[in-house]
């Protein structure tokens, strides 16, 4: 298990967590996150819930906005979960980020899709599309894969869930009307999940003025969440 670091990382200049969408918007969005959709990965609705493909968050942040400047995204899921329990590879499940740099939302100039896979007894991944780089990039997980001189950098593996949220407050809340939420209980504090960390030049993605939007989906054989 590792935080979210690379040096790179820790440098960020902006950092927004949101389910599935990020975006400078006035209009409504659709999104589902932890736990989302109940009927497939709740495990008090459905008892056999679908872990693998439950979205967690999508982090994004720049390293500023010169010619050297990075974008970074990592995509979690499979969690959250206790520190003793191993990272989530599901060969079945597709996890894909979407970009849109063209000013319409609704539209994916780069999906990068991920894949996990075996080969004999080490596990590997696979991702497509990645913005500035020209072939996929795949290798073992738990491993920093780089490209392109270090340009593109990926990671996926176990991560400490870096989300904060207090649970209990805003169940509390919910229940009785009056807001009880407390800045010291975190609910996800030293629990693990699992991620896909991307870096990528900020020039491969950036489109003059245009507004980026970034958003995660999971599909599986026989549907989507």
């Amino acid at each position: 298990m590792r935080r979210y670091q690379w040096g790179l990382l820790a440098a960020g200049t902006l950092a927004i967590a949101v389910p599935a969408f990020i975006v400078a918007t006035d209009r409504g969005v659709i999104a589902a996150d932890h736990l989302d959709p109940p009927a497939r990965t709740d495990p008090d609705v459905d008892m056999t819930p679908d872990k693998a493909a439950d979205i967690a968050d999508i982090y994004t942040w720049n390293t500023g906005t010169d010619a050297d400047a990075k974008l970074v995204v990592a995509m979690t899921f499979a969690g959250p979960q206790a520190s003793n329990l191993p990272a989530t590879y599901d060969r079945d499940v597709l996890y894909t980020i979407n970009i849109s740099n063209d000013g319409n939302p609704s539209t994916t100039e780069f999906p990068i899709e991920i894949r996990f896979g075996k080969n004999g007894n080490l596990t590997g991944v696979q991702l497509k599309n990645v913005p500035g780089a020209t072939a996929p990039i795949e290798g073992p997980v738990e491993t920093d894969l780089t490209r392109d001189n270090g340009a593109i950098k990926v990671r996926a593996g176990l991560f400490d869930d870096p989300f904060f949220f207090d649970l209990q407050g805003f169940r509390t809340t919910r229940s009785t009307g009056t807001l009880s939420f407390d800045k010291n209980r975190n609910f996800f504090a030293g629990q693990n999940l699992t991620a896909v960390v991307i870096e990528v030049p900020r020039s491969a993605v950036v489109n003059g003025t245009n507004p980026v939007t970034i958003w995660g989906t999971t599909a599986r054989f026989g549907g989507q969440i």
